[in-house]
C-alpha cells in the first residue's frame, strides 16, 4: 500500500503516457508501458508519477478532452491495465497522480451529447449556452463561442471548439463531479492534477469584457474568480478531506497574489498549484538568472507564507528547457545538470518531465507536417491566413512548439529509441542515438547519474525539503540561494550563463561540497571562479 510522504519530501515524475513506453506495438505509449518501466523509475529515486490524461477520448487534444470520465483511453489500454500499474507502483511505493480536467469535456462525451439535443433536455444547464456570443477570448481559437445550428444557441469553449466548457454553476453536475472524483480515488489513485481548474468560475450572465488601461483582455472575468475558489473548496469538503490525495491545481497565468489563495492552507483547496510565473519574467532564456530571481522574489514572498508551490522547468506544454534555457549545443551536459540542481534545491516539490533525467533535447523538426499537436497546426494556419509571415512563425513553432517535449522516450539506440516496435505516433528526437537512458545507465559521469545523485542529495537533507530560502547577491549570470533549516543552512551557487562567472563567498572544505557538476572547484580569496553553467551546492552550517 502507497503511504505517500509529506509533499515537501516529495519529488514527483510527469509521464506523458503516449510518449513513453508502448508494450503492445502500435506506436503508441501505454499504461502497460508505465509499469514495464517502474523499475527505472524506482532506481531514480521519484515518489509519484503524474500520469497524462488516460481517460477515454478523441483525442482533439491529446487526451484533455474526455469523453468518458470513468473508462480508459483505447491508446492507453484497459482498466484492468490501470489497476495492476497501480497495485505495482504502490509495491514500490511509488503513487499514481491522475491529470484530470473538470473545465471542460470533449463534444462526444454523453452530457454534451445529450446537453446539444434540445433546449429544454435536462443536462442543457451542464454546459455554457447562450443565445448570442460575448466578446471573451479562446486559447486555441479566434472566437471562444460555437453556433450550434440544431438549437440556434451557442456554447462556449475556453479551448477548442470540441472542448465545451462544464458550467459549474449547475448544483447537479457538481454533484457528478464529486461522485466521479471520489469514485477514482476509491480505485487507488493518490494524487490529482486539475487541468486548467482556475477558469471553472464562469460569473452569472457572462457579462462582456469591459477594457480596462494596462490591463490584458485575455481570460479576465473568469481567470481566478471567486465562484471557482467557492467549488474548489466544496469539492475539498466533499472529496479532498475524506481521501487526502496529494491535489495540484493547474493555474496558468495567475498573479502571485491570486495563486496564493489556492495554496492557502486556511482556505481548504490545493497543496501546491502549477503556473508559469518563471515565463512571465520575458524572455527567460535570454538571461535565465535574473528572470528566476526576480520570479522567485515574488512568488516566494506570497506562497511560503501560508502555502506551498511547484517547482518545474520542463512539462508536456513547453520545450525541452536543455534547448531553451541552457545551451544544447555547446554545454549541453553542464546545462542540463545545472538545470537540475536548479529544479532540486527549490522550495518547492520538484516535478521533473520525462527524458529530461537524460538531458532530451528539441526534436528537430524542420517542416509543419511534422508536428503532430493540432493546434500547433492552427496557429500556423491563423497566421497564413492574417498574412503575417510564415517563415518566422514556423521558425518560432520549431523552437518553441509544444511536440518538442512529446518525441518518445529515447531508451536505448535501437530503431525507433527501444520506445515501440512499430513507427511511432510522433517522430523520434533527432538524437536518440547518442542521447538515451542505456547509454547513461553504466556512465557514473552521465546526466541521469547526476540526477540521481541530485535526488538523493534532497531527500537526505532537511533543509532542501523544508528550508526556507533567502537570495544572494551575485554576479547578473549567477542564481544564488540559502535554504536554511533549523540551524543548518545550504548554499547553492549556479552559474546560468555559457560564459565564466564570479561569486563572492567564503572559503570552503571540499567535504562541505554536497553536489557539484564540474570536477574540482575554483576558489581563492576573493571568492568562487564558475565555469560555464557550473553548479554548486555547499553545506556551510
Amino acid at each position: 500500500m502507497f503511504h505517500h510522504k509529506p509533499i515537501q519530501e516529495m519529488v514527483i515524475y510527469q509521464i506523458y503516457t503516449r510518449s513513453f513506453k508502448d508494450s503492445n506495438g502500435d506506436g503508441v505509449g501505454d499504461l502497460a508501458g508505465v509499469t514495464e518501466k517502474l523499475e527505472y523509475l524506482s532506481s531514480l529515486g521519484v515518489d509519484m508519477l503524474w500520469l497524462s490524461p488516460f481517460c477515454s477520448s478523441p483525442n482533439d487534444d491529446m487526451g484533455y478532452d474526455i469523453s468518458d470520465y470513468q473508462n480508459i483511453m483505447v491508446e492507453m489500454g484497459s482498466m484492468e491495465d490501470l489497476e495492476r500499474l497501480l497495485e505495482e507502483a504502490h509495491k514500490r511505493n511509488i503513487g499514481i497522480m491522475m491529470d484530470l480536467v473538470l473545465n471542460h469535456s470533449s463534444d462526444e462525451h454523453p452530457w454534451f451529447v445529450e446537453s446539444r439535443s434540445s433546449r429544454d433536455n435536462p443536462k442543457r444547464d451542464w454546459y455554457i449556452w447562450a443565445d448570442e456570443p460575448n466578446n471573451w477570448d479562446s486559447y486555441f481559437c479566434p472566437e471562444a463561442w460555437e453556433l450550434d445550428e440544431k438549437t440556434g444557441q451557442y456554447y462556449l469553449h475556453i479551448f477548442g471548439v470540441k472542448q465545451p466548457d462544464l458550467n459549474w454553476r449547475n448544483q447537479e453536475l457538481r454533484e457528478e463531479i464529486f461522485r466521479m472524483v471520489e469514485w477514482w480515488l476509491e480505485k487507488g489513485i493518490d494524487g490529482l492534477r486539475l487541468d486548467a481548474i482556475h477558469l471553472i468560475g464562469k460569473p452569472e450572465g457572462n457579462p462582456d469584457y469591459v477594457h480596462a488601461p494596462g490591463e490584458s483582455k485575455q481570460f479576465c472575468h473568469f481567470r481566478n474568480h471567486e465562484l471557482g475558489h467557492k467549488y474548489i473548496q466544496e469539492l475539498h469538503k466533499r472529496v479532498f478531506s475524506r481521501y487526502h490525495p496529494v491535489t495540484v491545481g493547474e493555474t496558468g497565468g495567475s498573479t502571485p497574489q491570486s495563486a496564493r489563495l489556492y495554496v492557502d492552507k486556511a482556505r481548504h483547496e490545493f497543496d501546491m498549484i502549477f503556473h508559469l510565473g518563471f515565463l512571465e519574467e520575458g524572455e527567460f532564456e535570454e538571461n535565465p538568472a535574473r528572470n528566476y530571481k526576480k520570479f522567485y522574489e515574488k512568488w516566494y514572498e506570497q506562497l511560503s507564507q501560508e502555502g506551498w508551490d511547484a517547482v518545474f522547468l520542463g512539462n508536456h506544454d513547453l520545450a525541452r528547457m536543455v534547448s531553451v534555457i541552457g545551451d544544447e549545443e555547446r554545454y549541453w551536459k553542464e546545462s542540463a545538470t545545472c538545470l537540475a540542481t536548479m529544479i532540486l534545491t527549490q522550495w518547492g516539490t520538484p516535478f521533473l518531465y520525462q527524458g529530461d533525467e537524460i538531458g532530451m533535447v528539441n526534436a528537430g523538426f524542420t517542416s509543419l507536417d511534422q508536428f503532430r499537436d493540432p493546434h500547433t497546426t492552427i496557429k500556423y494556419r491563423v497566421a497564413e491566413e492574417k498574412g503575417q509571415d510564415t517563415e518566422k512563425v514556423l521558425a518560432d513553432i520549431i523552437k518553441w512548439g509544444r511536440d518538442n517535449s512529446r518525441t518518445p522516450m529515447q531508451w536505448d539506440d535501437s530503431a525507433h529509441g527501444g520506445f515501440s516496435e512499430a513507427e511511432p505516433w510522433i517522430m523520434m528526437a533527432r538524437n536518440w542515438q547518442h542521447i538515451n537512458v542505456a547509454r547513461q545507465e553504466a556512465d557514473p559521469c552521465s546526466v541521469l547519474s547526476y540526477y540521481k545523485k541530485a535526488i538523493a542529495m534532497r531527500k537526505s537533507n532537511p533543509c532542501l525539503s523544508y528550508g526556507r530560502m533567502e537570495m544572494e547577491k551575485s554576479d547578473p549570470a549567477v542564481f544564488a540561494y540559502r535554504r536554511s533549516h533549523e540551524g543548518c543552512s545550504v548554499l547553492v551557487v549556479l552559474n546560468l550563463s555559457s560564459s565564466p562567472a564570479a561569486f563572492n563567498m567564503k572559503a570552503f572544505n571540499k567535504d562541505q561540497i554536497l553536489l557539484s557538476n564540474y570536477p574540482g572547484i575554483r576558489q581563492n580569496v576573493s571568492g568562487l571562479f564558475l565555469r560555464p553553467w557550473e553548479s554548486l551546492v555547499v553545506k556551510d552550517r
